[in-house]
């Protein structure tokens, strides 16, 4: 099947009002477990690349790329093809040829006048290359000295006000919001701000994000798409299924040396956590 746009993926969540699920892939075995898990229940998907995994990958976002393209044209559901918390701007214009339809720009670390102005000159470049953009806003710094916080820094909360107007100043298509939830989470502990949802939801007239859904609980994450959220971002699941898999094959099988056998392990666990968590969403 031809490669989707993320834009395309949200847009219908949006009428359907669910969620789009996109996963962090890192190797060929993350792409392959996400396109199968989306198969197996009939439902599109987003395959998103972090500047961190391009770091991993030897700063080369190629390889990992042309994977993920081949892989999706021969999906039997939709796939797009998202890169994720870019900071680097030599990063940024690599999507387009690379075969991304949308970017995640992150510069919500910087002070919030030079964020806008980052995250503005980023979103008109990627317009006119056709891609969507997304970016985030966590807790503005300056009060009492202190510096800005990311969406997903304990504590951090996005204000709705605040955003409203930095999504209308920068021109983003979507916006990541601090409601709770945080980034490497190994267990699903996290608590969502509802009411703050609501209020962002009904404050914004561009789609939400979560980042950070790991940790959040099922039934945190059915009433966050409920409450307005439809895109959700999922990486560090995929870890703990694939690695808990692989450490399982590997005890139970002290002897083996093929890597096929322990990878597919973990691949199975990983179809199986995208299947699970895809089927909280509703998605269309």
């Amino acid at each position: 099947m031809p490669l989707t746009t993320t834009g395309e993926l949200i847009t219908r969540a949006a009428a359907a009002r669910s969620a789009v699920a996109a996963f962090n892939v890192i190797t060929l075995e993350h792409i392959e477990a996400v396109i199968a898990g989306a198969e197996s229940v009939s439902s599109p998907v987003v395959l998103q690349v972090s500047e961190n995994a391009v770091k991993f990958r030897y700063g080369r976002l190629l390889p990992l790329a042309r994977a993920a393209v081949a892989a999706a044209e021969r999906a039997a559901v939709p796939v797009a093809l998202h890169l994720d918390h870019i900071q680097s701007d030599d990063l940024l214009r690599q999507a387009p040829d690379a075969g991304f339809s949308s970017v995640m720009y992150d510069a919500a670390r910087l002070p919030y006048l030079d964020n806008l102005a980052a995250t503005k000159a980023a979103a008109d470049w990627a317009h006119a290359q056709g891609l969507w953009i997304e970016a985030e806003l966590g807790r503005l710094g300056g009060k009492n000295g202190e510096p800005p916080l990311d969406a997903h820094a304990p504590g951090a909360r996005t204000d709705p006000t605040e955003a409203h107007a930095f999504v209308a100043d920068s021109g983003v298509d979507a916006l990541a919001v601090a409601i709770g939830s945080s980034h490497a989470m190994t267990t699903r502990t996290a608590t969502l701000d509802h009411e703050l949802l609501k209020r962002l939801t009904a404050t914004l007239d561009v789609p939400l994000v979560l980042h950070g859904s790991s940790g959040v609980p099922d039934d945190e994450l059915t009433a966050a798409v409920a409450g307005g959220i439809t895109k959700v971002n999922v990486g560090t699941a995929l870890n703990i299924a694939m690695t808990g898999a692989i450490r399982d094959h590997l005890a139970a099988h002290p002897e083996a040396v093929d890597s096929r056998t322990y990878l597919s392990a973990g691949r199975e666990a990983m179809v199986r956590a995208v299947a699970d968590i895809i089927g909280l969403l509703g998605a269309p």
